[in-house]
C-alpha cells in the first residue's frame, strides 16, 4: 500500500534531498511539494496526504502554526517536523501542536526513514540529538495545566488581581514574571508592597521579574502574528532563571501579563488568540501558571461576544471582576 506524502520546505535543494531518501522505499509516494506554511495548509486540505514532512522555519507561516492549522483542516494526516533547531523547548511545543515526529535536519540521513516507520505505526519519534527529551507512552495525553483569564472592569481590579497572583506565588517559595504596561507598573509595585512583598529583595534574588508589555510584544511579532520560536526564546530562559531562584522543592513560576490585552485593544483578534494558544503550549511543557487579562468593557456587541467565548475556550478558568 502506498503512503502519500506532502513535503514542505522553502529550500529546493533540501526537498531534493528528502525525495532522494524517500525513493529508497517504493511505497513512499511524494504527491506534492510546497515552499511555505500557507501553501502547506491549503495543500493538506486539498490532497489529504497520509504524511506531511513539515519544516519549522518557513516563510509567511511557520511550521508550528501551520501544523496547528493542518490539524483543523486535515486531522487524519500525520506530521513529522524537520528542523535545524534541536532545542528541547521548540521540540516540545512542536509536538504539542499534534506532530508525531521531530527530525533534526543534521540527522536526516539516519533518522528520516526510521521516523516515518515509527510514526506510521502510531509511535512517537524524536532525533537522539535532542538532549533531555523524554518519551511518553501516551503522546496525546495532556498534562494538567493552569492558564486562566481575567476580564476586568477597571484598572484597580487588574492591579489587585495581578498583585494577589504574584504575592501568592512568592509567599509559597515560587517565583513570578509579570508583563505589564508602563501605566500599571508603578501601581502594581505599590500593591505588592501592601501584600507584604519586599519587591527589591525579590528582584535581587531573581524571584520577581517585571517586563514591559509593549516592548516584549514587539519582539515576538512576525507578519502580524506572534512567532512561536521567538515567543519561546523570549520566555523559556526567563522561566528557567526564575525557577532556579525559587525556594520550593517543586518550583513553579507564576506568569501574568497584558500582551494579549494589548493585541485585542489594537483590533488584532487573531493574533491575541494565537498568543493564547502559545501560552497553552507553554503551560503544557513548563512548570508555569499563567494569568492573562482583558478589559471587559472592550467586549460589546454580538461579534465581540463570540470572540470573548473563543478566548475563554483557550483557558482552564475564566474570571470576571
Amino acid at each position: 500500500m502506498s503512503i502519500r506524502i506532502l513535503i514542505v520546505d522553502d529550500y529546493e535543494d533540501w526537498r531534493r534531498t528528502v525525495r532522494l531518501l524517500l525513493s529508497e522505499r517504493p511505497e513512499l509516494q511524494v504527491i506534492s511539494e510546497v515552499s511555505d506554511g500557507v501553501e502547506a495548509v491549503q495543500k493538506a486540505g486539498e490532497l489529504r496526504p497520509d504524511l506531511i514532512l513539515l519544516d519549522i522555519g518557513l516563510p509567511k507561516l511557520n511550521g508550528i502554526e501551520a501544523a496547528r492549522r493542518i490539524r483543523q483542516v486535515c486531522p487524519s494526516s500525520k506530521i513529522i517536523n524537520l528542523s535545524q533547531d534541536n532545542s528541547l523547548d521548540v521540540v516540545q511545543v512542536a509536538l504539542s501542536t499534534g506532530a508525531q515526529g521531530y527530525v533534526y535536519k543534521t540527522d536526516v540521513q539516519s533518522d528520516l526513514l526510521p521516523a516515518i516507520e515509527a510514526v506510521l505505526r502510531g509511535k512517537q519519534f524524536v532525533s537522539s540529538s535532542v538532549k533531555g527529551y523524554e518519551f511518553t507512552d501516551i503522546p496525546t495525553a495532556k498534562a494538567p495545566h493552569r492558564h486562566e483569564v481575567l476580564f476586568y472592569s477597571d484598572d484597580a481590579v487588574l492591579v489587585e488581581s495581578f498583585a494577589h497572583f504574584i504575592a501568592a506565588a512568592i509567599k509559597a517559595g515560587n517565583a513570578a514574571i509579570v508583563v505589564v504596561t508602563r501605566s500599571h507598573r508603578d501601581s502594581l509595585l505599590q500593591r505588592l508592597q501592601a501584600e507584604r512583598i519586599n519587591v527589591d529583595d525579590a528582584i535581587q534574588q531573581g524571584t520577581f521579574i517585571s517586563l514591559d508589555a509593549a516592548d516584549t510584544l514587539s519582539r515576538i511579532m512576525v507578519n502580524g502574528l506572534p512567532d512561536p520560536v521567538r515567543f519561546l526564546e523570549g520566555v523559556s530562559g526567563l522561566i528557567e532563571v526564575a525557577s532556579k531562584a525559587s525556594k520550593g522543592e517543586h518550583p513553579r513560576v507564576a506568569f501574568c501579563g497584558e500582551r494579549v490585552g494589548l493585541l485585542w485593544a489594537e483590533g488584532k483578534t487573531e493574533a491575541a488568540i494565537r498568543l493564547e494558544q502559545l501560552c497553552n503550549d507553554l503551560a503544557r511543557t513548563h512548570e508555569v501558571d499563567i494569568l492573562c487579562a482583558y478589559e471587559l468593557s472592550s467586549f460589546h456587541g454580538e461579534e465581540n461576544d463570540q470572540v470573548l467565548q473563543s478566548i475563554s475556550a483557550e483557558h482552564s478558568a475564566v474570571f470576571r471582576a
